[in-house]
């Protein structure tokens, strides 16, 4: 019970919530570095994975490496592109973008797969041309899948991006971990656990939401584009 009363303390007293180890800094850290890594993932990940789901192509190749990507050990990733990139804040991004492209990629082709292969045929003998298919027809019936992999990737990088700040550099949530385990400051990390699950729960919440919406209001946008 002294863990949890320390916890609501530390989380209570106000001098953790100001300056540059407050919560509120932490937090705009912790965001701006999974909005910066599932940006460079999904630049990457969805336009090759919606490549391979309208073309079919590299699918097998797709699933073996999504596989492995999801299978790497994210704190030995971030030890060994710290030795190629240096210690900072690069190693934590790349280690990050890796983690985050397999939902991307597997969300994308995946929502393509799942468009009814007729509705596909239609678009075809009215004269659209691949691209027009593929951005009128194709994506707009994905988008909830697509958005589904986005959310996933999204989370897992909340999450796994407490591990960045095992190297110097890097701030974020993280730090409250990392920090409070080095001086066994167990209500520290106990509250900086909970300020990324809360974080993690609200992210889920939007995407919820916005998966709601873009189901509510696609057949509107499938009538028009066809």
């Amino acid at each position: 019970m002294s863990v949890l009363s320390d916890t609501i303390e530390w989380l209570g007293d106000s001098a953790h919530w100001s300056g540059d180890d407050g919560v509120p800094h932490r937090l705009v850290q912790h965001l701006g570095y999974t909005s910066l890594t599932v940006a460079i993932a999904a630049a990457i990940a969805i336009p090759i994975g919606l490549w391979i789901g309208h073309t079919g192509r590299l699918r097998g190749l797709a699933v073996v490496s999504s596989g492995a990507l999801r299978a790497l050990p994210t704190l030995g990733v971030l030890t060994y592109a710290s030795l190629f990139t240096g210690i900072g804040i690069k190693a934590a991004i790349f280690t990050l973008v890796l983690l985050a492209i397999p939902p991307l990629l597997a969300g994308a082709y995946s929502g393509l797969e799942s468009v009814d292969r007729r509705t596909v045929d239609a678009a075809r003998a009215m004269g659209m041309t691949e691209l027009q298919i593929l951005t009128r027809v194709e994506v707009p019936l994905a988008l909830p899948i697509i958005i589904g992999g986005l959310r996933s990737a999204t989370l897992q990088v909340v999450a796994t991006a407490t591990v960045a700040a095992y190297i110097p550099g890097p701030g974020g949530l993280g730090r409250y971990l990392i920090d409070g385990l080095a001086l066994n400051d167990y209500p520290q990390v106990v509250a900086g656990s909970i300020v990324v699950i809360v974080l993690a729960l609200v992210l889920d919440g939007i995407f919820v939401l916005l998966q709601r919406l873009v189901l509510r209001n696609r057949p509107a946008t499938v009538r028009i584009a066809a």
